[in-house]
């Protein structure tokens, strides 16, 4: 796939130009969106996404298309799943509704850079290291293990503050109420960080995580990288919209990790076969390729990833329905007998 370095840089300046609009347009001025504005804001960002989808179609064809796609689908739905942690810490910092798109922002626009670099890294090693592909398999079938154990989100998880939010609040001085959408304010002359930072920074050091996986399930899918790039961007561009949108219903998404967990565990088999295709390890097979396997095409990727999302949704939904409506059924007390003879 060739592609221009002007395409690259009109690409970026369009990316940079939406989150700039976003922080002009929308979290400039603290305020909680309504379901409404939330709902039209991810509707445009979906939008670009899929316009930008068909583009690819008719310019670069149905194949780069189709791993375009398969690639923005798994990274919005491993989004969703990263919009669970959200939750918790936003619960955990008593962040107000008001002020909780400034820290979603701030966070979605680190995760961009911090990806972007990921992906570059992982570029330069596929390219240099036919071996990487053995590694990233490595890390998604253990993350569909760790996801597929975890049993989905109870909801009543707490938020445990990691070694960078403690190193933080030891070494800077913490105010403990929070002063409108700053991040740092003077008290007695003297620089405080305000609850605020510290949640962007919770949300900034998450991001790093969600990166372990996002990254190598991408390349599973796609090794053009500025598909990676391009999907991994829109994914996150309306994240923030998301996040108001489904908050209520991402408790009843009971069974989205066991979901995310086979849609991991595909891709990283993928990349192993895909390694096995490629190896020059000499302890496999003498260093010589392995071909036993074919390799999975990409309209097949995208049809288990699609369908593995919708039987997941469809399951959970179905649940929660079941249980808000088992305890209006479930029968009425019997009262205690009476004794005839008092």
């Amino acid at each position: 796939m060739d592609v221009p370095m002007f395409v690259w840089a009109l690409t970026i300046a369009a990316i940079v130009g939406m989150l700039l609009f976003d922080f002009v347009g929308h979290v400039r001025t603290p305020h909680a969106p309504s379901l409404r504005e939330s709902a039209l804001w991810s509707a445009v960002y979906v939008g670009i996404a899929l316009v930008f989808g068909l583009l690819i179609l008719w310019f670069y064809g149905a194949e780069f298309a189709g791993e375009y796609f398969a690639g923005y689908v798994t990274e919005k739905s491993l989004s969703v799943d990263n919009l669970f942690v959200f939750v918790l810490i936003m619960a955990s910092f008593g962040v107000p509704r008001e002020l909780q798109q400034k820290v979603l922002l701030f966070g979605i626009t680190f995760a961009l850079v911090l990806r972007t670099a990921f992906i570059l890294v992982g570029a330069a090693a596929i390219e240099s290291f036919s071996w990487v592909f053995y590694l990233f398999g490595a890390i998604l079938l253990y993350t569909a293990w760790v996801q597929a154990r975890s049993g989905g989100h109870s909801g009543e998880e707490d938020y445990q503050e990691n070694a960078i939010l403690r190193f933080t609040r030891k070494v800077l001085p913490t105010t403990d109420e929070y002063h409108s959408d700053r991040m740092t304010v003077k008290v007695d002359g003297k620089r405080f960080i305000t609850p605020l930072a510290i949640a962007l920074i919770a949300i900034g050091s998450a991001d790093v995580i969600f990166a372990v996986d996002s990254i190598p399930a991408i390349f599973g899918l796609t090794q053009e990288t500025y598909l990676v790039f391009a999907a991994n961007a829109f994914s996150l561009l309306g994240l923030r919209q998301l996040f108001f949108l489904i908050d209520g219903l991402l408790d009843r998404l009971v069974y989205l990790a066991y979901g995310l967990a086979v849609i991991l565990a595909f891709i990283g088999a993928k990349l192993v076969v895909h390694a096995l295709h490629t190896n020059e390890l000499s302890f496999i097979n003498g260093g010589e390729h392995i071909t036993v396997i074919p390799e999975i095409p990409t309209a097949l990727s995208l049809a288990v990833i699609l369908v593995t999302l919708l039987i997941t949704t469809l399951a959970s939904l179905a649940k929660s329905r079941r249980d808000r409506v088992r305890p209006s059924e479930s029968p009425a007390p019997v009262p205690a007998s009476t004794d005839a003879s008092h």
